[in-house]
């Protein structure tokens, strides 16, 4: 028997890498590019320099690429952004400058003064390019856990997601995106690395693809938002879960992960040694306020905004916590682990005094959409497969004409 030989380019555009799911992921991906632009396209004039949080922000972060300093420290303050720290420094205590960077970047290449329409859409482009990404890696994420039916579930419900799309269009949302995309990230390549410890070969040096990948998530989560380092112990626990008898290897790759990711951070300050540290050492890594949770009206807060990511999560998420709970078959730990890790962020978020429009009940959202996805998935190969395609489909597509509704009249 003769071996057929294909080439890269036909293997990337073979049946196995690229067919019709990628094909109908591709679609629903641009739809939800399209929504974005939808909304950048109807903001309206001034609405950046109106803005005077966003507007500062990138000032600082341009200032940054021009070498006037670093953005969140002493060395450049445009406008207060955030409140001095308790010894009067001028640091903040919730942001690296990576989060000031990303959004000038494009300006800063192109030269474009603030009160062109062109700046407003070059601000915006990093966070729709993140917010793609991220909804290309929770359906690759998703098919691969529970097959095609479940990578629709997940996407249809990311992609018509009012919560998502504003905060991939910066729509009176702040730019939690990329923290969001890294979190994730970080969470589905520490499991992924995990399930490789056991193989015969050299873990360290196999996987460097995997570590360096983490590395690169857990700079975007934490440099995004300091608050996402709570990730890192619970990367550890999950790793340590699926690999018991590799508790060294564990501990190699996941230091390893984080000294590239320290490294990275430092980059974001261009290197200066006295502001790194001095940043590092005013960051909140835990801003929470225990009182909250006895408080019902945190309680309302975070349902509202929970609501806010898709009408139909009211639902669906009860719903497949019941199913999760009473149904054995389901409690496995591709299910668990987004369960865990969605509830860890909406914990969180109960705690945070901030306002409205935490990065924590975004992530929270994506980790319940797997979720939700999973527990689909599992109820589709059962007997009642077909109503249960009915409610599912009915649900979505209930919640993709929602959206869509309330896209237009935003053009009206």
């Amino acid at each position: 028997m003769v071996k057929q030989s294909v080439s890269p380019m036909g293997t990337i555009f073979s049946t196995q890498r690229f067919g019709r799911p990628q094909l109908l992921a591709g679609l629903l991906l641009l739809v939800f590019v399209g929504e974005c632009a939808w909304l950048v396209a109807h903001e309206y004039p001034g609405a950046m320099l109106s803005n005077e949080g966003e507007f500062a922000r990138i000032e600082e972060g341009l200032a940054q690429w021009h070498g006037h300093g670093i953005a969140g420290t002493p060395s450049v303050r445009t406008a207060p952004i955030e409140l001095p720290s308790a010894d009067g420094d001028r640091y903040d205590p919730h942001h690296s400058p990576l989060w000031y960077l990303i959004a000038p970047a494009p300006v800063y290449v192109f030269h474009v003064s603030p009160d062109s329409r062109l700046w407003l859409w070059l601000t915006r482009a990093p966070y729709i390019l993140f917010g793609t990404l991220l909804g290309a890696s929770l359906w690759y994420v998703s098919r691969r856990l529970y097959g095609n039916a479940g990578g629709y579930i997940a996407l249809g419900l990311y992609c018509f997601s009012p919560a998502v799309i504003r905060s991939s269009a910066l729509w009176a949302a702040p730019p939690d995106v990329a923290g969001a995309w890294g979190t994730f990230g970080a969470v589905f390549t520490a499991i992924a690395v995990s399930h490789t410890l056991y193989a015969p070969r050299e873990v360290v040096l196999w996987n460097w693809r995997r570590i360096v990948l983490l590395g690169v998530s857990l700079t975007l989560a934490t440099g995004s938002q300091f608050g996402l380092a709570v990730i890192i112990p619970a990367l550890l626990a999950f790793m340590l879960y699926l690999a018991p008898d590799r508790k060294a290897a564990v501990a190699v790759i996941l230091a390893s992960a984080c000294f590239i990711a320290l490294l990275l951070l430092f980059a974001s300050y261009f290197f200066h040694p006295g502001l790194f540290i001095r940043g590092l050492r005013h960051a909140r890594l835990l801003d929470a306020s225990w009182p909250l949770i006895k408080m019902p009206g945190a309680y309302l807060l975070l349902l509202r905004e929970v609501a806010e990511s898709g009408p139909v999560l009211l639902l669906l998420a009860p719903a497949a916590l019941g199913v999760y709970v009473g149904w054995r078959r389901a409690r496995y730990f591709g299910n668990t682990a987004p369960l865990l890790m969605a509830g860890l962020f909406l914990l969180l978020r109960l705690l945070s005094p901030h306002a409205s429009g935490s990065v924590f009940v975004l992530t929270a959202v994506v980790f319940l959409f797997v979720f939700i996805a999973g527990i689909a998935a599992d109820l589709l190969e059962t007997e009642a497969s077909e109503i249960v395609t009915a409610i599912v489909v009915g649900l979505v597509c209930a919640n993709c004409f929602w959206d869509v509704a309330a896209l237009s009249r935003i053009g009206r």
